[in-house]
């Protein structure tokens, strides 16, 4: 598995429209990715007399692609501030 670690930073606010805190703006950041590897079933394409072996990362759905291929992404943090911490 490929794993994509990530934080998140959003900033709330609130408006007369939706009295409650609400996210505005939200940041990712990837942080750190951990490869999975090499493909453990690569997916032949055939066009014409032309064959090729692509991982099954990009014909398969998420559900059949080797565990090699896959991707996890964790949130590592999640930070989140309200308009009046931002403005200082």
């Amino acid at each position: 598995m490929t794993i994509h670690l990530v934080d998140i930073e959003q900033v709330t606010h609130t408006c007369p429209a939706f009295p409650d805190a609400h996210p505005f703006d939200i940041r990712r950041t990837l942080v750190d990715v951990i490869p999975g590897g090499p493909c453990r079933a690569p997916v032949t394409v055939r066009c014409g007399d032309t064959t090729a072996l692509i991982p099954c990362r990009r014909h398969e759905p998420t559900k059949r692609q080797c565990g090699a291929c896959r991707v996890i992404v964790t949130e590592r943090t999640i930070t989140t501030r309200h308009l009046t911490e931002v403005r200082g």
